[in-house]
């Protein structure tokens, strides 16, 4: 059961290879959560490392039940650990080189959140107001909401535990850390590219 468990794995990871090449110049994607759906223009020519890294989450299935897990209101609404141990794990050392930084952290933009220079993985958070003290300090955005009703979903996303959950524990537990712990947080349950 477990070399089966192993094999699978590899072949998601062997997936995220085949998908690394693909991003095209622009993208529309959508998140699926447990408050609603947002929508995103990704004009590649923001960020095109973040903005390939993030296509690849979209099409490989990434964002699969991934906890919201530090909402702060007026400021940020952070996600991107996989609620899977083992991967989460994998893409915990994936890191990109930072993108110069093109547009502004204004509210509806959706930027990687980092722990220093050229250590974006997974992690993004979305802008819930105009934050673009941000710029000065790296964060290069990778895509914008494409309508208010987005950035309205965004704004009711659970804000109550502020920035109590635990990054590591997450990390090292997964989704069921944050069930037994943070009952009320929100989920972006999927994503998926927009064909206009």
């Amino acid at each position: 059961m477990i070399n089966k468990y192993f094999f699978y794995l590899s072949i998601y990871f062997l997936s995220i290879s085949a998908h690394a090449a693909s991003a095209p110049d622009a993208f529309s994607f959508s998140f699926t959560t447990t408050k609603g759906k947002m929508h995103f223009d990704c004009p590649k020519g923001w960020s095109p490392l973040g903005a390939q890294r993030l296509h690849e989450l979209v099409t490989t299935g990434f964002f699969t039940e991934v906890g919201i897990f530090r909402v702060i209101t007026g400021f940020v609404a952070q996600f991107g650990i996989s609620g899977d141990p083992v991967i989460a794990a994998k893409w915990k050392e994936a890191t990109i080189t930072d993108d110069p930084v093109v547009a502004s952290n204004v509210a509806g933009t959706l930027s990687y959140a980092t722990a220093g220079p050229d250590t974006r993985t997974t992690q993004l958070f979305i802008n819930l107001v105009d934050n673009v003290r941000l710029d000065k300090r790296g964060f290069s955005p990778v895509c914008k909401m494409i309508d208010a009703e987005s950035l309205t979903v965004a704004t009711q996303l659970y804000a109550g535990y502020g920035e109590s959950p635990s990054q590591i524990l997450l990390t090292e537990q997964g989704n069921s850390y944050l069930k037994a712990n943070f009952p009320e947080l929100d989920y972006v349950q999927s994503a998926e590219l927009v064909i206009k």
